[in-house]
């Protein structure tokens, strides 16, 4: 094997930028669909304050994009993706569909999730063939009434189909997920093609490598959420060069993270370019990883969704900032009518507030506009910043 190229941390981190479709010539052209394959995975997720996280992904890279495209990208007729378990629920290209079926036999294999497989499973699939596309609603409701995972015989067999692939998710209602047979809704040329787990996992590392730009070994089995026994797959294809990834050492990177791997094409230019400054959803492929984000950017970020309110320290749905190729802080947004409320702004050690000012003014009067408001309303920064973005707003 050749000695490993080495970039330096700030090189590294530009590569990941421009592979995350933040930087460069190409990074905005063919919009929300490009961004999804260039991506990989855009996770999905039930939480919504200024818009939920799938159409946050999409405005971070390419700005103030039609609501409305965004969802086409992700679903649409024919289908141009689909749903499933990646890093965690997915919206994935649907030309990806074959690349699963290591994870729909596991999960097989199985015969349990979250819950034991009910016996009504050929029931709702006889009616999802009959019937046509449904949702939760027209096979007797999601929920038993008790807290969110008492989820009824109905959702869990229909889950359990969707887990297994007879059934699949290339469409939404609202927010509800739309069923329908894979055979109707994957194209044939798809569904036809059959590959070992060993194929997938090669398959989809190199789709992972080229998305994160530079990554480790851990980077690649979280961006896969990867078993022992698929990682050791990964692990071999990997030292084979089947995934077409090569390996490079990263200095300044913690030792044990020092040896990552890259796509070649993405080592032959340097990365140029600017972009605006933006705010990120806590579940955006470029911090979606908490030890990769602190490795990369220096920033550790915690997401409080879940923590009791008096516990939090940052805020509900604390997002990132990102600026010049940076995380320089934290905004905890949420709307009030027309208005776009700053909970709290906190930058990091040694960002200057003056400095920082007037690009977070720009992305928060920008975020404001996207989602309809037409005032911000800072409640809770350090009183520099505060004033100097009050200046910055005028």
């Amino acid at each position: 094997m050749t000695t490993p190229l080495t970039l330096s941390a700030d090189e590294a981190r530009r590569i990941i930028l421009r592979a995350q479709g933040f930087l460069g010539a190409d990074a905005r052209r063919g919009g929300a669909p490009a961004t999804l394959r260039r991506l990989g995975a855009v996770q999905l997720d039930t939480i919504s304050v200024l818009a939920r996280s799938h159409e946050l992904v999409a405005y971070a890279r390419l700005g103030a994009v039609g609501r409305r495209k965004v969802e086409l990208a992700y679903w649409d007729d024919p289908a141009r993706a689909f749903e499933y378990w990646c890093h965690a629920a997915c919206v994935l290209p649907i030309e990806d569909w074959p690349l699963y079926a290591f994870r729909r036999r596991a999960f097989r294999e199985r015969r349990y999730r979250w819950h034991e497989v009910p016996p009504t499973v050929d029931t709702i699939l006889e009616r999802v063939r009959e019937s046509g596309p449904v949702t939760t609603a027209d096979i007797g409701g999601a929920k038993n009434g008790g807290p969110w995972w008492d989820w009824s015989d109905s959702k869990i067999a229909i889950e359990w189909l969707l887990d297994t692939g007879a059934v699949v998710c290339t469409r939404r209602v609202g927010w509800r997920r739309v069923y329908d047979l894979a055979e109707r809704a994957v194209p044939g040329h798809l569904l036809g093609e059959d590959l070992t787990d060993a194929e997938c996992v090669t398959r989809l590392a190199g789709i992972a490598g080229r998305a994160l730009g530079v990554a480790t070994r851990a980077d690649l089995v979280d961006f896969l959420r990867l078993n022992a026994s698929h990682a050791a797959l990964m692990d071999a294809a990997l030292l084979d060069g089947a995934t077409g990834l090569v390996p490079v050492r990263v200095s300044g990177w913690p030792d044990r993270s020092a040896t990552a791997w890259a796509d070649p094409a993405a080592l032959e230019t340097v990365p140029r370019g600017r972009h605006r400054t933006t705010l990120l959803s806590p579940f955006d492929s470029l911090i979606w990883d908490r030890a990769r984000t602190a490795r990369v950017f220096g920033f550790n970020h915690r997401l409080e969704a879940y923590v009791p309110k008096a516990k939090r320290v940052h805020g509900y749905f604390t997002m990132p900032v990102l600026t010049g190729g940076r995380l320089i802080g934290r905004v905890d947004p949420a709307r009030e009518g027309s208005t776009l409320v700053a909970r709290q702004i906190g930058l990091e050690p040694g960002v200057s507030p003056h400095k920082a000012a007037e690009p977070l003014a720009e992305a928060l009067a920008e975020a404001a506009s996207w989602v309809g408001c037409d005032t911000v309303r800072i409640e809770r920064a350090d009183p520099a910043l505060h004033e100097a973005l009050t200046s910055a707003m005028r």
